[in-house]
């Protein structure tokens, strides 16, 4: 296998700002506020929002390695990495650290990624990504019992990381998540092998697009394939599993809803749906979209046919549905962001109705959803 290892600091840099240059893809808690800076030109910390569930959240990471494909976005290599994080209720979290949501080798990228990759995010060196910690508990105990579980892919060009706070919340209200990182699709995912970048160039075009469509599809199906082996299995009710995904993210999981019968019901958050008909589609689905995001009328057109449970976000943009309805506000009190930068981010109402609103809505659609194990299969399982 071909290894990818880690650039130096300037090549590291370089690196990650021609890929980023052109990466266009598409309640109390919100108010949470940045640690000011020691001293004047410190670095902020941004921290996140506690999860609103009962029990404490233990994490998980894991990388995963399939040698039934090639990675498409390095050919040759003859095998395809794909990273998860899995959260789920623990037993006990004493003396278990929490995550950073960054790692040490990830932080720099995102530091250089940032602002280029979404406009109007601060320059590197005006904060210090890799401080902001999850709530996360490295390696707890986790709570007995199996649990119903759920999968979420990212946005386009976004990390895995970027849906921690969400995932955190469903996993503090006893459900197990499994966050997906897309290599070579993800702004940066640190592997065995070093750090890797995103290929993306630009807004991709249609065969682009359709790449990574596919590759996520298959990442999210072989990901369910390995669930049994995980030494976090026995907590899985795999009769029991959902997907969900912000933006590309949610148009992969619809499309894995449609595609394999093991999953019982999705959400997509503000995903296109014109990339195939989606002729018969019969699983459950709950649909959001924000009434700011500026692709909404070929988002309608493209949800139109569709039978699914629909919830608009006022006041809100494409992004609050990512961690950014925490840290930008965080970002904009330290004089960070501007008000113009955030609402075309997440918005301009205050977002925490709509964290609380996504919060809420999730948890009740896969509650009732998920219930019951999933439907007899149509012939359409494990991945191939």
């Amino acid at each position: 296998m071909t290894q990818h290892p880690a650039p130096g600091r300037r090549t590291a840099a370089k690196g990650a700002l021609l890929a980023a240059a052109a990466i266009l893809l598409g309640p109390a808690a919100a108010r949470a506020t940045a640690r000011p800076a020691a001293r004047a030109g410190e670095p902020a910390v941004l921290r996140l929002p506690a999860p609103t569930g009962p029990h404490p959240v233990g994490l998980r990471t894991f990388v995963l390695t399939d040698t039934s494909r090639d990675d498409p976005w390095v050919p040759g290599t003859g095998v395809r990495e794909v990273k998860i994080t899995v959260l789920y209720p623990a037993r006990t979290v004493r003396g278990r650290p929490r995550a950073p949501q960054l790692t040490p080798a990830e932080a720099p990228y995102f530091a250089e990624l940032a602002p280029l990759v979404r406009p109007g995010l601060p320059a590197a060196g005006t904060v210090d990504w890799g401080a902001t910690l999850t709530h996360g508990h490295i390696d707890a105990p986790a709570l007995p019992g199996r649990r119903p579980v759920l999968l979420y892919s990212p946005g386009g060009g976004d990390s895995r990381t970027l849906g921690t706070t969400l995932a955190e919340d469903l996993a503090s209200h006893g459900r197990t998540v499994v966050l997906i990182d897309h290599p070579g699709d993800a702004s940066q995912v640190e592997l065995p092998g070093g750090v890797r970048v995103t290929v993306l160039r630009g807004d991709p075009d249609p065969a682009t697009f359709r790449t990574m469509i596919d590759t996520r599809v298959a990442d999210i199906r072989f990901v369910l394939d390995r669930l049994g082996s995980l030494p976090l299995a026995s907590v899985m009710d795999l009769d029991r599993v959902g997907v969900y995904g912000h933006s590309a993210g949610g148009t992969a999981a619809v499309h894995a809803l449609a595609a394999d019968d093991r999953l019982a019901a999705g959400a997509n958050l503000e995903g296109y749906l014109d990339l195939d008909p989606l002729n018969g589609f019969d699983r459950p689905l709950l649909m959001v979209r924000t009434d700011g995001f500026d692709g909404v009328e070929r988002l309608e057109r493209s949800w139109e046919r569709l039978p699914a449970r629909r919830v608009l976000l006022t006041g809100s943009d494409h992004w609050v549905f990512t961690d950014h309805a925490f840290l930008v506000p965080q970002l904009q009190a330290a004089g960070l962001v501007t008000a113009e930068a955030r609402a075309a981010l997440i918005g301009t109402a205050d977002p925490a109705a709509a964290v609380d609103a996504l919060r809420r809505g999730t948890r009740s659609f896969f509650a009732r959803r998920l219930s019951a194990p999933v439907p007899p299969a149509r012939g359409r399982g494990a991945s191939q």
